[in-house]
């Protein structure tokens, strides 16, 4: 198993060298290192009020009704924003064991597989976010909390990161049919 955290440095995606999909490669990788740095923020930040209304109600005995919302939704919109990042350098856990098997030929097929497949996965489920985000929007759904946040904005967190998701995987299987793609 591969888990990423073990390797000195993560390898960088193969990127086709002068074209169009490098270009949009580029572009691609910086906008997903900014989102990394967002939920890096997004985490900071539900640490320190997480840590505030422990210490409000230790201290004071005063309830906060707010955190456990607030801290929630920021753990999604950083769980999904990362998501094609750790795309982009195969950090998922995956399983080597056939890997290290198989012929180099075999595998550029196997991960292509893998991508295509994915790529289905995930567009489906971007689909089905935004459509439950849209659905959200339009009815005025709630928590059901006394802050009673609105609900379009986890799912619009979601159905974006999974969106950003495909798009990466997208890109990726172009990258195949490029004949570039990554072989680990």
């Amino acid at each position: 198993m591969s888990h990423g955290f073990e390797l000195e440095q993560a390898a960088a995606p193969a990127v086709p060298d002068g074209t169009a999909l490098a270009v949009l490669s580029g572009w691609f990788d910086s906008f997903n290192k900014l989102l990394l740095k967002l939920s890096m923020l997004a985490i900071l930040a539900t640490s320190l009020v997480l840590t505030y209304s422990v210490a409000t109600r230790y201290f004071f005995k005063s309830p906060t009704d707010w955190q456990d919302e607030a801290s929630v939704f920021m753990l999604v919109g950083m769980t999904f924003f990362c998501t094609a990042w750790v795309q982009s350098q195969r950090g998922h856990i995956g399983i080597e064991a056939l890997a290290s098997v198989l012929p180099r030929r075999v595998n550029v097929v196997r991960l292509f597989l893998v991508d295509l497949l994915s790529l289905a996965f995930c567009a489906f489920f971007a689909w089905k976010a935004w459509a439950l985000c849209h659905e959200a929007w339009v009815d005025g759904q709630t928590t059901s909390s006394t802050f009673a946040p609105p609900l379009w904005i986890p799912y619009s967190m979601m159905a974006a990161g999974m969106t950003i998701l495909t798009l990466q995987l997208l890109l990726q299987v172009l990258m195949h049919f490029a004949g570039k793609g990554k072989t680990a």
